[in-house]
């Protein structure tokens, strides 16, 4: 029986690479583990206490070193992204392979726009076309009848704009549904879709 794998993806932040390494729910559960770049400039550790995984995460969008608090249920299955405080970014990903290589290319293009734009004057959004056409699709998919609903049952929502991202809230059980806008890929995907779910549930 084979071991199922845990793959861990972030962006150097010394390169600029992406940096994808997988592990096994053994190694996880056993302790400590690690995920490097090829450069050397950086590390990713896990660290496991028997309650809870802690996850330190080189940040390539802000230069930093990030930690997480895990519980292995996010850990071990499915798929998990991890944030940056300072951009509202995802700046890490763990899940299975295809699905983080997906998220780590996605974060690469949104990195290198960030790097093209350094020196400009700043935009509210990373990429104004792209957000307000997406803001657009958001609100054809609004008129249509049960558009945008909550898997709670509830059809009240509000939105929240971002610099790269639309994050849509249910007011009734608060939970959130992230749409990125910051790639002609984003707003592809957006228009793949008649409906759309914010993943809450009943209380």
């Amino acid at each position: 029986m084979n071991e199922e794998l845990r793959t861990f993806g972030y962006l150097c932040p010394k390169c600029g690479k992406p940096v994808l390494g997988s592990r096994s729910a053994f190694t996880l559960a056993a302790g400590s583990a690690e995920v490097a770049c090829d450069c050397g400039g950086s590390v990713l550790q896990t660290e496991y206490d028997g309650e809870r995984y802690r996850v330190y995460v080189p940040c390539g969008l802000c230069g930093e070193t990030h930690t997480a608090v895990c519980p292995p249920e996010r850990m071990l299955h499915g798929a998990t992204a991890l944030g940056c405080a300072k951009t509202k970014q995802f700046c890490c990903f763990i899940g299975p392979e295809g699905t983080v290589q997906q998220h780590l290319d996605q974060l690469s293009l949104l990195a290198e726009k960030e790097k093209q734009q350094e020196g400009e004057a700043p935009q509210a959004f990373l990429d104004n076309v792209i957000m307000y056409e997406v803001l657009s699709e958001l609100k054809d998919i609004a008129a249509r009848k049960d558009g945008i609903t909550c898997g709670c049952g509830s059809r009240r929502y509000g939105m929240e704009i971002r610099r790269a991202a639309v994050d849509l809230v249910c007011r009734d059980c608060g939970a959130k549904l992230r749409i990125p806008a910051a790639t002609d890929r984003d707003l592809d995907d957006l228009c793949c879709h008649l409906r759309l779910r914010i993943p809450g549930g009943k209380a």
